[in-house]
């Protein structure tokens, strides 16, 4: 159960995951020791799964990233899977219906970088085919 308490902790990382106990005690008007006890707590019970780094906008709007929709061998799936999720550049990773089994989003710092991305991809084992869409724009992100 999370308390009142815990949700205004949670709020405030959420804003600054990099914030120092002391910052998030002073701000919260309690004890270092009780902020430590409680993230703690909420991250034995799965409530916090890790901290993560928020790119800025300007950094984001550099990268090139394209959609890539990968047709598997279904015998392959599995080990496709956990060779996809090692290449770093891929942010996400979709199992989807249709002509495709999968879509991947892809991000590079420029085109070179991404064409070889999509080469490592479409050459996995278990990989039958691959079509890369690149994003030309984000007309709005919620």
């Amino acid at each position: 159960m999370i308390t009142p308490q815990d949700e205004k902790l949670l709020s405030v990382l959420k804003t600054n995951a990099r914030a120092s106990i002391s910052d998030l005690a002073r701000h919260l008007s309690l004890s270092r020791s009780t902020v430590q006890s409680r993230m703690l707590k909420l991250e034995q019970s799965g409530i916090i799964k890790g901290y993560s780094v928020d790119f800025g906008d300007d950094f984001l709007n550099s990268l090139v990233s394209a959609h890539v929709s990968i047709k598997v061998k279904q015998k392959l799936t599995t080990k496709t899977n956990i060779e996809l999720k090692q290449i770093d550049a891929i942010s996400q990773l979709y199992a989807i219906s249709g002509e495709f089994d999968l879509i991947a989003i892809v991000e590079a710092q420029n085109l070179e970088q991404l064409s070889h991305l999509l080469d490592d991809i479409g050459n996995l084992d278990g990989v039958e085919r691959t079509r890369s869409s690149v994003i030309l724009e984000t007309k709005f992100k919620r």
